[in-house]
């Protein structure tokens, strides 16, 4: 049995997303971010970096496992799924996902926080990472112009990328001429594992109360 920690954020979803692929059993305890849970002494003995996701595996004697990537891969190597056992295929698939973990996550973080949740507009931070946020789609999209998923077959880097692309609106960023990326969002959206994933820990919501929703993040941010 997995334990899950999560909340509604694209990198909790991305694990929620592998598990209902990969056909673990889980249990999910939502993480209340708002009100500070990430930073308890018990959440922080399994995640010292006081974020979600991350995961106990019970069938591995309780072993802790935190930052997205490696929740994905952990899963990845337990189930023997959506990721290749050989060199090559699955160097492709790693990397797509570090591309995910290292670029598009943090930059669509940012992106998010100054042009969403800053209460100073800073037109030259909001610019320079929708910029650079487009940037990456459009690698994306050339990729998505040659194989039908990041890495060939559908695999674990196209789990930890669709929950964050998918919600480029809030980050004001469009795939307007994307068209081989808007057909990816559109085949990995209709996924029924994925729709399932999504909804963890609570139903997935495209276009929150905006103010309210920004309010809560806002605390977060101190």
């Amino acid at each position: 049995m997995i334990e899950l920690y999560t909340a509604p954020t694209p990198n909790g979803r991305k694990v929620s997303v592998a598990l209902e692929e990969m056909e673990l059993p889980y249990e999910v305890h939502a993480v209340d971010l708002m009100a500070g849970a990430q930073k308890t002494p018990e959440f922080l003995a399994i995640n010292p970096n006081g974020r979600i996701p991350a995961i106990v595996d019970r069938e591995a004697g309780g072993f802790p496992v935190f930052e997205s990537g490696a929740i994905l891969l952990w899963l990845a190597e337990k189930s023997g799924r959506f990721l290749p056992a050989a060199a090559k295929p699955r160097s492709v698939v790693l990397q797509w996902l570090f591309f995910q973990v290292g670029g598009v996550g943090p930059m669509m973080g940012q992106a998010n926080v100054f042009y969403r949740y800053a209460e100073e507009k800073i037109p030259y931070a909001i610019e320079r990472y929708q910029r650079e946020v487009r940037r990456l789609f459009e690698v994306y999209d050339r990729r998505l112009a040659e194989q039908e998923y990041l890495a060939g077959e559908y695999s674990i880097a196209d789990m930890a990328t669709w929950p964050w692309i998918i919600s480029h609106d809030w980050s004001g960023v469009v795939v307007d001429g994307l068209e081989h990326l808007q057909r990816w969002l559109g085949a990995v959206g209709a996924r029924p594992a994925v729709r399932r994933g999504m909804d963890v820990p609570k139903p997935w919501n495209p276009r929150p109360n905006v103010e309210k929703f920004v309010a809560g993040a806002r605390k977060m941010l101190v």
